[in-house]
């Protein structure tokens, strides 16, 4: 059922942390404390924790701003699994052909406030030993891409403007239509196109109620 008039209570406050494993703690602290200024805020030493198989293991937090935190488990004594020439991560490796934007998915992205901002933290990873490794310019932000000792991608981003209402109207049309159009057979792009123009169509008499609702 869509929700696109409806109002919904929103009572979260944002992430608290996104956790993922590393076999390289400590490189994984110079990158991010040390490169990218990120101070580690918290940590667990998790002895004897859990059932009797699971391993001892540190659990380490660095402070991305906002109250926001990226952490990381380190298990004593566990190995990578898989192909380690694979493409992917320190979770997970993949088939050798799997395509490169297809394993880049999978990504954190922090923000910053400005283009000064951004440049900052370009500077900071191109005199590391994690280079920059692309800046684009999409729609409404501007980022830089590399890659962590753990094979994770991080971006930083900046908006270039504000997303409107009329953008968010958009987003609603279009989550609506992929809804329908990937539970159905065959999904296409030019099916989901399709949809969304029939929902147009559909909720304009609506729309064009609830204007001149607000101009009386």
């Amino acid at each position: 059922m869509s929700q696109t008039n409806e109002k919904v209570e929103h009572r979260v406050r944002g992430v608290d942390h996104a956790a993922f494993p590393t076999f390289d703690p400590a490189a994984t602290v110079r990158f991010y404390r040390d490169v990218l200024k990120f101070p580690v805020v918290h940590s667990i030493c998790a002895a004897g924790w859990g059932p009797e198989k699971h391993p001892d293991f540190i659990h380490f937090f660095f402070d991305i701003g906002g109250g926001d935190r990226i952490a990381f488990f380190y298990y004593f004594g566990w190995q990578p699994a898989g192909d380690q020439s694979a493409p992917g991560d320190a979770w997970a490796r993949l088939p050798h052909d799997t395509p490169e934007f297809f394993v880049n998915a999978r990504h954190l992205a922090i923000n910053v406030a400005d283009e000064e901002d951004l440049l900052e933290y370009r500077r900071r990873l191109d005199d590391s030993e994690w280079p920059t490794e692309m800046q684009v310019m999409h729609e409404t932000i501007e980022s830089i891409y590399t890659h962590d000792p753990n094979g994770y991608m991080v971006e930083i981003t900046r908006a270039l403007r504000p997303v409107t209402p009329q953008e968010d109207l958009d987003a609603a049309l279009t989550i609506d239509a992929l809804c329908e159009v990937a539970t159905g057979e065959a999904p296409s792009m030019d099916k989901l196109l399709t949809r969304k123009a029939e929902l147009i169509v559909e909720r304009a008499a609506a729309w064009d109620a609830a204007r001149k609702e607000l101009a009386r």
